[in-house]
């Protein structure tokens, strides 16, 4: 199993090429779900569980790796299926988001695939807003097609943890807080959870957020704001944008804007679930102004606040 990850380092050169590959699984006989390979630490055989009394239904316990207790969620139980059973068919695939360890129990694990943003769809209206995918795609298998479902983890691990939203004493600069009031900024995120997320955190403050679930979208209302002689600065105070996202990613977005002379100053936030030290990296590359990790209401305030201040002393 360690050979599917042995060179997941070297895979962060796909990033910033609207490139990404998915770590294929199953959860039942049917069907394909898919992560990104860029959240996996590792995949183990499932080991013996310490099992949680009083713990979330969807915890089916605890696993020491090495020394290091991981909570074990049961995928299966968590997007609406019946529980797994605990078999040697069972795999643990050990993640870090929004700065956390959580090892997921599925069953088989296929093969990693490279795919262009490109390839991956939002998932159909008909889904629902109580769907557990952020994303689609297609593979072939066997001379047929079939079709992927890409897990959407920010929903399925703010059900099972609480975030709270609530701002620490202090972060607040009440100084700001009347030029906060009215001032738009524009979201880029496929999870509809990461959304409603900032949202909470932002709206009370009397900031107005315009939301779209990918960079595609992202750029095309950016654009068509130009294209109708909008100044996009006085529009939005800035654009926070996640990494990942179907169509276009987070990079490639911040490239394009960083290479249109209409918009090319405007502020950008990276704001993501994935590893700090690559992204701090990749910050640099594109040139996004800030980067902040999910979900941190302070420093998400913060960085509201560090572009007002800037612009209030200009």
């Amino acid at each position: 199993m360690a050979k599917v990850l042995d060179s997941v380092d070297q895979r962060t050169k796909l990033v910033g090429e609207n490139r990404l590959e998915l770590l294929l699984f199953r959860i039942n006989a049917t069907q394909l779900f898919a992560i990104n390979v860029f959240k996996v630490k590792e995949v183990v055989k499932l080991p013996a569980l310490s099992h949680l009394p009083g713990s979330h239904d969807s915890i089916k316990g605890v696993a020491n790796i090495r020394g290091v207790s991981i909570p074990v969620i049961d995928l299966r139980r968590a997007i609406g299926y019946q529980p797994m059973a605990e078999n040697l068919e069972a795999n643990l695939i050990i993640t870090e988001y929004n700065r956390s360890v959580q090892g997921f129990m599925v069953g088989k694990v296929e093969h990693i695939i490279n795919m262009t943003w490109g390839d991956i769809m939002p998932p159909p209206k008909t889904a629902g807003s109580n769907s557990y995918l952020t994303a689609i795609t297609k593979i072939e298998v066997d001379g047929g097609t079939q079709l992927v479902s890409i897990i959407d983890v920010e929903k399925v691990l703010a059900e099972i943890i609480h975030y709270d939203i609530t701002l620490s004493d202090g972060v607040l600069d009440e100084s700001l807080v009347e030029n906060m009031v009215g001032r738009k900024i524009l979201i880029a995120d496929d999870s509809s959870t990461a959304r409603r997320q900032i949202k909470e955190t932002l709206m009370p403050l009397g900031i107005e957020v315009i939301e779209v679930s990918d960079g595609l979208q992202a750029l095309k209302l950016l654009q068509s704001w130009c294209d109708e002689g909008i100044n996009v600065y006085d529009e939005i105070l800035m654009l926070i944008t996640d990494a990942e996202m179907p169509e276009m990613d987070g990079y490639r977005l911040t490239h394009e804007i960083r290479n249109d002379k209409r918009m090319q100053a405007l502020f950008i936030t990276l704001n993501t679930s994935l590893s700090g030290s690559f992204n701090h990296a990749m910050v640099e590359k594109v040139g996004c102004n800030k980067f902040i990790s999910k979900f941190q209401p302070d420093l998400l305030v913060g960085v509201v606040q560090d572009r007002l201040r800037q612009l209030v002393e200009a």
